[in-house]
């Protein structure tokens, strides 16, 4: 075991979340599992693998240039959404809202 309840408990407090008793224990056993995973990952020889360069597929074309289907152009738009959010804000000044204060400590 690698994460204790209180390791869980601090975390939580940090991230303000109130977690249950019954949380606790969820989150303490999948973090465990997922330290756990990595140990068996840090366990395998990587000494003849070389670093990748580029982690995007590369699909070649029929002219030969290189293309990448996952990825689409970035074009600037405008966005006029201010307005209007501002306008359902039940606090607001323009260009700022009003909120909660969240920081208690």
């Amino acid at each position: 075991m690698k994460i204790s309840r209180e390791d869980v408990i601090k975390v939580a407090e940090l991230a303000h979340l109130g977690l249950s008793s019954g949380e606790v224990d969820l989150y303490r056993e999948q973090l465990d599992e997922i330290l756990n995973y990595v140990d068996k990952l840090k366990e395998l020889d990587t000494a003849n693998v070389e670093p990748m360069a580029q982690v995007l597929h590369t699909a070649a074309s029929q002219d030969g240039a290189q293309h990448h289907p996952e990825l689409r152009d970035d074009v600037l738009q405008p966005c006029n959404v201010a307005g209007s959010v501002l306008a359902g804000a039940p606090e607001a000044q323009a260009p700022f809202f009003r909120v909660p204060k969240v920081i208690d400590r």
